[in-house]
């Protein structure tokens, strides 16, 4: 369920995997992996990823409790 946020939040910010990963100071391979379920994410680097595509991290606790009910 993460993963799939994670990745349509990149999508929807217009953003390939290179220019998140450009963003956020990683390599690419970083972004396959989280989005690919490879890789588990701290809650510091959830916070910095959502800061790149432009929404809160409160806005994608929202968004993943929501798709849990």
């Amino acid at each position: 369920m993460l993963r799939s946020l994670l990745r349509q939040m990149r999508k929807e910010a217009d953003l390939t995997q290179i220019n998140l990963a450009e963003r956020i100071g990683k390599p690419q391979s970083f972004v396959s992996r989280y989005e690919s379920g490879q890789r588990v994410l701290d809650l510091s680097e959830l916070r910095h990823i959502c800061k790149a595509v432009g929404l809160p991290l409160q806005r994608l606790v929202q968004m993943f409790e929501e798709g849990l009910e």
